[in-house]
């Protein structure tokens, strides 16, 4: 899926830096080829980027749908996606939805549930420690250092 896609709308984007939805459109943004869309209605820029009130409002059709929300709200997002023709529905992690995941995949998405679209790209495209962190370093074993 991420290898193919060529966007990323991140609905529930936060201009908080300290939210977790904050780090990964910094982390898509500077590291990564998508092109990253945030959606919240309350909001109107995030990282010099305009935001949409919904995913109805985009200029593209994103091809992930990256959910940043409670857990009530996800199968009203699932609906959005299939309504827009999203194909990826990505679930941030922590969120876990069975009645979102089954509207997606009945309007023809493939869900991803409880995984972070930035550690799954930094898997494959570098070194990352356990935390989600970038150290620079491809290995399972701990890197000596002199004392």
């Amino acid at each position: 899926m991420l290898r193919t896609a060529k966007s990323i709308a991140i609905v529930g984007a936060s201009a908080n830096a300290a939210r977790a939805s904050y780090f990964v459109a910094t982390y898509l943004l500077s590291s990564s080829p998508y092109e990253v869309y945030f959606v919240n209605p309350r909001v109107d820029e995030i990282l010099g980027h305009k935001v949409y009130a919904s995913l109805a409002d985009l200029p593209v059709v994103p091809d992930i749908v990256d959910v940043f929300r409670k857990n009530a709200d996800l199968p009203g997002v699932a609906r959005e996606a299939v309504a827009v023709g999203a194909k990826v529905l990505w679930l941030q992690l922590g969120s876990w939805n069975e009645e979102a995941a089954a509207i997606a995949e009945a309007g023809g998405l493939q869900v991803v549930m409880d995984r972070c679209v930035k550690i799954e790209h930094a898997r494959f495209h570098g070194g990352l420690h356990l935390a989600g962190f970038d150290t620079g370093v491809i290995s399972s074993k701990r890197q000596v250092t002199a004392r």
